[in-house]
């Protein structure tokens, strides 16, 4: 009898403390976390394991599932989430891409020489020189140049002397003239010969176009043949501005879009354009193009090499609009935390279309009327994937 009194009140010891233990266990719609540290979730009071603050208690509701999110007040407040209702706007896309002055191409002049022969005297012997136009170049010996001046000299002497022969010396003198002029000698040169009636063994060459010499190819006492190179000189009252973009910006770019070109030696000079070439080629290697702006040069302020920014601005356009700081994105997708209700969030799927430094264009998604998180949309992201260890892109579809 007293083994069964005893065993009796152990089992009704047990049966009092799993009443008790019953009467303690938290509630089941509430949870627990941490103001400063959302991440930690319990399903009783205490302190924050982290900072030690006390936990505050949270309500969860049916929306707290699927791609909802509901905060409290205080986590609110600490994340800076602000929201804002999308509305239709005008927007322009606009692009900055990093550039680099070059010499205009259609702006070199190549100097060659017509003869052959050596090379005298060079006038210009420096790279970077500017040569004015009409400057003399160099100075050349040539027996086959001296050879056809004395030539025309020769049938004008003859022309003076037998004026009345049946021999048509206009015809000569005027064949004799045209093969110096083939060889570069100017009218000023061939009237010096008329009238000095001599010959001299060099002869002269000048600058037909002013500019930089960016190539010297000889030195004085080379000798040269005919059609080779002597300088090359750059006239720099223009120049390309050469940006590269890649091929899937190539959709967005106005040709007749206005560009403005700027300088990072020169912050002061400003200067507005239109593209003037795209490359119709994508390079393989790199998957770049080319778009090229010519833009004067005043002064010759601007130099070759010059590091540069062209902005392109194309034409704007309505739709709705949103920061961009609102748009989450994530590979090809991106999405919006829109609000549902008091303090609760639902993460959706948008379409992004044109896109400024602090505008995005929302193609579909959204509709106008939609209160979207504008503020804090990142930190309710990772709130999301600390409570629901997901991210809430995951699985879906538009």
């Amino acid at each position: 009898m007293k083994f069964f009194l005893a065993g009796l009140c152990v089992i009704i010891f047990f049966v009092s403390c799993k009443q008790k233990k019953t009467e303690i266990t938290t509630n089941k719609d509430i949870y627990y976390t941490c103001s400063m540290h959302p991440q930690v979730v319990q399903d009783k009071p205490g302190n924050c394991p982290i900072c030690g603050m006390k936990l505050i208690a949270v309500n969860k509701t049916t929306s707290d599932f699927g791609n909802e999110i509901k905060l409290s007040d205080q986590q609110i407040k600490l994340g800076n989430i602000t929201v804002d209702t999308i509305r239709d706007g005008s927007i322009g896309n606009e692009i900055t891409l990093p550039a680099t002055l070059n010499i205009d191409q259609n702006k070199i002049n190549s100097v060659s020489s017509r003869v052959n022969g050596r090379i005298d005297k060079l006038y210009y012997r420096n790279i970077g020189e500017y040569i004015p136009k009409n400057a003399k170049l160099f100075d050349i010996y040539s027996e086959e140049l001296n050879n056809a001046k004395q030539e025309y000299l020769l049938v004008l002497e003859r022309q003076k002397t037998f004026d009345n022969s049946l021999i048509n010396f206009s015809q000569l003198l005027s064949g004799a003239k045209n093969k110096l002029l083939l060889w570069g000698i100017s009218e000023a040169q061939i009237q010096a010969i008329e009238k000095e009636k001599k010959v001299s063994p060099l002869t002269s060459f000048y600058n037909t176009q002013g500019g930089f010499i960016t190539a010297l190819n000889v030195t004085e006492g080379d000798y040269v043949t005919e059609g080779g190179t002597i300088v090359t000189v750059a006239e720099l009252s223009t120049l390309w501005a050469e940006a590269q973009l890649y091929a899937s910006q190539l959709s967005v770019i106005d040709k007749d879009a206005t560009v403005t070109v700027t300088f990072t030696d020169m912050p002061g000079i400003i200067i507005n354009g239109k593209i003037d070439f795209q490359n119709p080629e994508i390079n393989p290697g790199t998957r770049l193009n080319l778009v090229r702006i010519v833009i004067p040069n005043k002064n010759n302020l601007l130099k070759p090499g010059m590091a540069a920014y062209v902005t392109i601005k194309n034409k704007k356009k309505r739709g709705l609009l949103l920061p961009a700081d609102a748009v989450i994105r994530n590979g090809n997708s991106a999405t919006v935390w829109v609000k549902a209700g008091d303090n609760t969030f639902v993460n959706k799927m948008v379409t992004i279309g044109m896109e400024t430094d602090n505008k995005v264009e929302i193609k579909s998604g959204l509709q106008t009327g939609d209160v979207v998180v504008i503020s804090g949309a990142y930190l309710l992201n990772s709130e999301y994937i600390f409570k629901k260890g997901a991210n809430p892109m995951e699985g879906m579809k538009m």
